[in-house]
């Protein structure tokens, strides 16, 4: 009982700090509507959302709505997001995806998780960036960042993406389930890198799982043992 008491009260200063830092931010990509919103996170997985933003102004003005996308060949929507990683296969996603909204969802987005799933090329992180940033429910998308940052931090102690959205659920108010996923998002861009962490300069390091490894490491390895 102690020690979960020890971690509840950790998660909360590790929280606070993460709000006092990122407490303003939202998503970076650029829409005007639910339906852009999804299109925009289809075409963000292994890119970055300055790309998709570059591919978006020009292609969101042409084809506002599921409708207009679907007067595009596949084809031609490929050559639009040809700068994208993986455009032949989003590409692919996105029609289908406008096919389903339109034949089977009256040309709405569905609000519902299950719902989202339905269309092609939405997984579960992809449904809980709509649910959460186009609806305001109370979901937790993971993405690369969010797994990486809460696993060193210690939120979480997952395997998967999977793993970590139902601890992270556990570990942090439901009412703040939609904020800490961008707080960790930012996290991860701006300090707590994949590759070179910021660390010595992170406010977080006197609560990071990651950081105390490394400190050791970095201790022994200006001090080896003669």
């Amino acid at each position: 009982m102690i020690k979960k008491k020890n971690l509840q009260k950790t998660n909360k200063a590790i929280l606070q700090i993460l709000e006092k830092h990122y407490g303003k931010t939202t998503t970076a990509l650029k829409f005007g509507t639910r339906f852009q919103l999804l299109v925009s996170t289809i075409l963000s997985a292994q890119s970055t959302d300055v790309q998709v933003n570059k591919i978006t102004k020009d292609l969101f003005r042409g084809y506002p709505d599921p409708k207009s996308f679907l007067k595009l060949s596949l084809e031609e929507l490929e050559n639009k997001i040809r700068k994208i990683g993986l455009y032949r296969n989003k590409a692919k996603s996105i029609l289908g995806a406008c096919k389903t909204i339109v034949e089977e969802f009256n040309g709405k987005v569905p609000d519902t998780r299950e719902g989202l799933m339905k269309l092609p090329g939405v997984g579960r992180k992809t449904a809980n960036v709509v649910l959460s940033v186009g609806f305001n429910q109370n979901a937790f998308a993971v993405d690369t960042h969010v797994f990486r940052v809460a696993n060193r931090l210690g939120l979480t102690n997952s395997k998967n993406p999977m793993e970590s959205e139902i601890q992270l659920m556990e570990a942090v108010p439901e009412k703040k389930w939609k904020h800490t996923h961008h707080w960790l998002i930012w996290h991860g861009r701006k300090i707590c890198k994949a590759q070179k962490p910021l660390c010595e300069i992170c406010p977080l390091k006197a609560f990071c799982q990651y950081y105390k490894k490394r400190g050791d490491f970095i201790t022994k390895k200006s001090n080896p043992t003669r």
